[in-house]
């Protein structure tokens, strides 16, 4: 179901976003070589719970999960593309980290994700790591009304198909709201002009997920949970909660 969103929803729902903003700086912050994900983890929770929000991630059990999900964020390392699970893996210089957190505040999400290298960045992840952000910026510009979905995907998937990059098969953003996954579905390649028609006070969920090699292919890990590369090469990925005005494109993710 798509609900359209008032006015004053989108208010609230820009207070929730500030919250997930905050948490992924503490989390950007955080992160150093030596750090665990663990660590990183208790940083989110403790933004969460300073604000009084809750976490739309943790216990999160979609059908085809095995367990609940055991955190506030994700932290996807290098070759792993999104759901990273926390553990006390310990960060190393040169680590690419996807972080990707939620918060329910006054009954309503936000849903954000930063890609970015701990200590000293390789050349050629600067790059996936900057294409992603202008895939994610591509997307936005996109999502006006009077658009449809269908160009929002198209934006986002030309952007990374131009810098030869992969795109996560079968993963894309979706609709934000009371819960954290609404309609409609956001894919990250499409056709133009085609899809759902945008209109003012639509709030969705755009996030690029880029592979460094070009291929499309993941797998499952063991833990039921992470999705990574099958070749081993890196990924990214950054997302942004947008609602569609009529004054344009609002990111309610935002610092």
């Amino acid at each position: 179901m798509v609900e359209i969103k008032t006015d004053e929803n989108l208010l609230l729902m820009r207070e929730a976003g500030r919250v997930v903003a905050r948490a992924l700086e503490a989390v950007r912050e955080k992160a150093a070589p030596g750090v665990t994900l663990a660590e990183l983890d208790e940083v989110a929770r403790g933004v969460l719970a300073a604000a009084g929000a809750g976490s739309p991630f943790l216990g999160y059990r979609p059908d085809w999960a095995p367990v609940p999900f055991p955190a506030v964020v994700c932290l996807s390392v290098n070759d792993a593309i999104v759901h990273g699970v926390p553990d006390d893996t310990a960060l190393a210089d040169g680590d690419l980290l996807s972080a990707d957190c939620g918060a329910v505040l006054d009954g309503w999400v936000g849903d954000a994700a930063v890609s970015f290298t701990v200590g000293r960045a390789r050349p050629e992840d600067t790059r996936l790591v900057d294409t992603a952000y202008e895939a994610l910026e591509a997307g936005i510009a996109a999502a006006r009304v009077g658009n449809r979905v269908g160009d929002v995907a198209h934006a986002i998937g030309r952007v990374c198909r131009r810098a030869g990059y992969g795109i996560a098969d079968g993963f894309g953003g979706h609709g934000v709201g009371r819960t954290m996954h609404e309609g409609p579905d956001v894919p990250n390649e499409g056709r133009p002009g085609r899809g759902m028609p945008l209109r003012h006070g639509m709030v969705i969920a755009i996030e690029p997920m880029l592979i460094g090699s070009g291929a499309d292919h993941h797998y499952t890990a063991q833990d039921g949970w992470t999705i990574r590369t099958v070749d081993g090469s890196r990924a990214a990925h950054t997302e942004h909660t947008v609602a569609v005005t009529d004054d344009g494109p609002r990111i309610l993710t935002a610092l």
